[in-house]
């Protein structure tokens, strides 16, 4: 019998019982619609870090003030106020491994043009801000020398807040009020998206750091040069511990601290924080495949249940092809045959069903999902694996019957 006769037979057999093979193939098809949709819920998780790393920028430190006691009490994180813009000029000018280090203040206040007001964060800094954080312009120019130093009145905005206050109007020289302080923009920074908070990172309108400080807050001179944040930017390929070590001893100088006394600020790699997150929805993306890939074995086994089944069913038939002439070879491969015919049709149901239930998840639920050919292949190769394995011992155990006792079988 040649593979042709055999696959006709096999499927001839298949058509004969249909609703048991379908039955049979069904723990094939959950187990390769598992497979599909847990990978891409998985790298769509992985692809979703990745792009908050990218958006963050890359080489990323935060220096952040610690905490301060009042009356005994440990205040709230970040109370201390004991960063200075004299701390980030420190960091980039005695920190080898340190390629810019831009001091920040934030805010917020609504932006009102002319009719049309919008409420969002401001921040103050220096044009080294957008080097420590990638973030290039998409239209006009950055901050100038004498208006970082002389409280120019000038913003550059990210896309959420131009399109909320001017729609599809450029909004380059156009005037806008921050808490009645008239300022014109200078400058639309490029999407970034959302972080990891969920947060829109283009809801931002960017002042220099003294404009914040001078004319938006009213100029306190309780809080003069004082910043609530140091971004950061390490060389590329510079070790970004050793880095870390070297800001916190410099610091430590410069505040005055006595060995052994505890930090007054806190040195934060987001890039650490980030790559950690990526590896955790690594290993629960391999633990997700894990586990629907146990479905696929219990799959396998139906199949072996239901061919040991069909093998004792068909008893008499195999007896009578074995006496006329069938070889043990022949029945072998007829049998695996309708495994694999098995396994590849759930398979290929299975993948139809994986795909649909991916899109479902995305359309519905609004997870990221990123579905490769590659676990598709992975799933449906697995998928043809399983039905050779389990369906062996049964087509095995066909070709071994004897003759004249499958004739004698009742």
């Amino acid at each position: 019998m040649n593979t042709m006769a055999a696959l006709r037979s096999a499927l001839r057999a298949l058509r004969t019982n249909l609703l048991r093979s379908i039955l049979t193939m069904l723990g094939i098809i959950i187990g390769v619609a598992a497979v599909i949709t847990m990978i891409a819920v998985g790298s769509g998780a992985q692809q979703r870090v990745s792009e908050q790393m990218k958006s963050l920028g890359s080489n990323i430190m935060l220096v952040l003030p610690g905490t301060q006691t009042a009356g005994g009490v440990r205040m709230g994180a970040q109370s201390g106020q004991n960063l200075t813009e004299e701390d980030a000029a420190a960091i980039a000018r005695e920190v080898p491994e340190v390629q810019v280090a831009a001091p920040s203040n934030r805010s917020s206040a609504q932006i009102v043009a002319g009719n049309v007001n919008w409420s969002t964060s401001i921040t103050g800094t220096t044009n080294d801000y957008f080097e420590a954080r990638d973030w290039p312009l998409a239209s006009g120019r950055l901050f100038e020398d004498g208006e970082i130093q002389g409280s120019g009145k000038v913003a550059i905005v990210g896309q959420s807040v131009a399109r909320q206050l001017f729609g599809d109007a450029d909004a380059i020289d156009q005037i806008v009020r921050i808490r009645n302080v008239p300022v014109t923009i200078i400058g639309v920074l490029s999407p970034k998206g959302q972080n990891a908070f969920g947060q829109d990172q283009d809801d931002i309108a960017v002042v220099p750091i003294s404009t914040l400080r001078n004319r938006i807050q009213g100029g306190n001179t309780g809080r003069l040069r004082r910043v609530s944040t140091i971004n950061v930017k390490v060389h590329e390929g510079q070790d970004m511990k050793a880095a870390e070590e070297s800001i916190r001893e410099l610091l430590r100088q410069r505040q005055k601290l006595q060995p052994g006394a505890d930090d007054t600020f806190t040195v934060r790699n987001l890039t650490e924080v980030l790559q950690a997150q990526e590896e955790s929805s690594r290993v629960m993306t391999l633990l997700l495949a894990a586990v629907a890939g146990v479905s696929l074995v219990v799959g396998g086994i139906g199949i072996m249940n239901i061919m040991l089944v069909s093998v004792t069913e068909r008893t008499r038939e195999i007896g009578l092809r074995m006496a006329v002439g069938a070889r043990g070879r022949d029945i072998l491969v007829q049998f695996l045959i309708e495994a694999i015919v098995l396994s590849l049709a759930g398979g290929a149901i299975g993948v139809l069903v994986g795909v649909v239930s991916t899109w479902a998840v995305a359309a519905f639920a609004g997870w990221k999902v990123a579905l490769t050919g590659s676990s598709i292949l992975l799933a449906a190769g697995f998928s043809a694996a399983v039905g050779v394995f389990f369906g062996f011992y049964p087509a095995r155990r066909a070709a071994g019957l004897l003759p004249i006792q499958a004739l004698r079988y009742e």
